[in-house]
């Protein structure tokens, strides 16, 4: 049977975690929690997973990255390191959307109704959200997209069955969205390296790879840069 070793990366908000897995199993796990640290802290927890790796003779075979959406920088940071993983060791690339990541865990509780749809949120700032609604199988029921949330928002699938909210964006959204079929999990639920494990061995027995080269993470919104309020002063 042949073993696959997958090192994990996920750098997409604020919270940036490194894992590695075989076979199904979480051998190596490192999370940093401490927001905007990730060109501080990424490279290294990298290093010491391939490290490890090295030091156990296991030979990775992929790279998995969560690519999106999140913090346009972050992003980037994330998936230059990852890029610069795949065309040192010559292995493939895998890219895992980053709401799919944060629904893994809610799969696996016993308190979600079985017709259930899930909508993974990542605060956008002011109301906004990046959301994607999903099935119990993953699949995407509404894509992944940028909204400003209102009380219609979500209102034709609440109609029809319970949708659970979760992740750094639904706290705000559970004032405004007032339905009986809306359930918002109250636990801090960030997308995490380890948590890719099952999606990423999926797309490695799948062969669903990128193309290293002309991989770009889904930031969602182009980046705007700014200049600070100190500056236009003076201009």
């Amino acid at each position: 049977m042949r073993t696959t070793i997958i090192l994990h990366i996920e750098a997409s908000t604020s919270v940036c975690s490194v894992a590695l897995s075989q076979d199904g199993h979480v051998f190596f796990e490192r999370v940093n929690r401490e927001e905007m640290s990730h060109a501080k802290v990424l490279a290294p927890f990298v290093e010491e997973a391939l490290q490890t790796a090295d030091e156990q003779g296991a030979k990775i075979n992929a790279v998995a990255l969560s690519c999106g959406p999140g913090s346009y920088t972050s992003l980037r940071i994330a998936s230059s390191t990852a890029k610069g993983v795949c065309y040192g060791r010559n292995i493939p690339l895998i890219a895992i959307p980053t709401t799919a990541v944060m629904s893994v865990p809610v799969l696996f509780r016993d308190d979600i109704d079985e017709n259930a749809l899930l909508c993974p949120m990542i605060d956008a700032r002011r109301n906004e959200v990046y959301a994607t609604v999903y099935d119990r199988a993953l699949q995407a029921i509404k894509p992944t997209h940028a909204e400003v949330v209102t009380e219609e928002s979500y209102k034709e699938l609440l109609d029809k069955q319970p949708v659970y909210f979760f992740g750094n964006g639904a706290e705000k959204c559970s004032k405004i969205i007032n339905h009986p079929n809306a359930h918002f999990l109250t636990e801090h639920i960030n997308p995490l390296a380890k948590n890719m494990m099952p999606l990423a061995e999926k797309a490695w027995f799948e062969e669903k790879f990128e193309d290293i080269a002309y991989f770009e993470p889904f930031y969602l919104k182009n980046f705007i840069a700014t200049k600070p309020k100190e500056l236009l002063k003076n201009i």
